[in-house]
């Protein structure tokens, strides 16, 4: 045995409920609910106790009736933990600048490259670009290229990869789709209307 206690499942019209306030951004009606889960109002107010008793036996979330509805939050005992998170989190996020963005293309569709490679394509120095790059964990020095002066090859990461949303650096698209993307020209240019 594991040591937890073992609980009863929730109805199916309360986990219905659940899985509606889950996703939901703001809170959520009872008619509402009632209304997306084809049920009473009544069944749902029933739901909404069986939820809110669960919540109450050792678990990190609650839920709350504010602004005239429901709505799924963070357990007030877990206020230190999630905000610990989500200190750590905004810390983390990562904004690139335009340089950046294409400095990692470069590296991207060129790897491995060097430095003085990638400053040939963009035309302007990239020391501290790179250096925001590999901080960020997104670029990896991957050796040194053979020859005069052995300047430092770079590499995309694994993180990059999971940033972008890639398996794998060959899921990026071609040069030659990236061409074709760019002529449809199927986004507005500024001071445009889309049709």
């Amino acid at each position: 045995m594991s040591g937890y206690p073992v609980e009863t499942p929730l109805s199916p019209i309360a986990r219905s409920v659940e899985a509606v306030l889950f996703v939901a951004v703001q809170p959520v009606g009872v008619k509402e609910l009632a209304s997306v889960t084809g049920v009473t109002e009544e069944a749902v107010e029933r739901a909404l106790e069986e939820i809110k008793e669960r919540y109450k036996k050792c678990h990190g979330l609650c839920l709350l009736n504010i602004a005239g509805g429901w709505s799924m939050a963070t357990s007030p005992e877990q206020e230190e933990v999630v905000t610990l998170f989500r200190d750590v989190a905004l810390s983390q996020r990562i904004r690139l600048s335009k340089a950046a963005l294409e400095s990692l293309a470069v590296i991207a569709y060129s790897q491995p490259v060097t430095r003085s490679e990638i400053e040939e394509i963009r035309g302007v120095r990239c020391e501290r670009v790179l250096d925001t790059l590999l901080k960020h964990g997104l670029i990896r020095v991957a050796g040194r290229r053979k020859g005069s002066g052995t300047p430092l090859l770079y590499r995309t990461t694994d993180f990059f990869l999971a940033l972008f949303g890639l398996g794998s650096i060959s899921d990026l698209p071609t040069l030659d789709e990236m061409q074709d993307i760019l002529s449809q020209d199927e986004y507005p240019k500024d001071g445009e209307r889309a049709t």
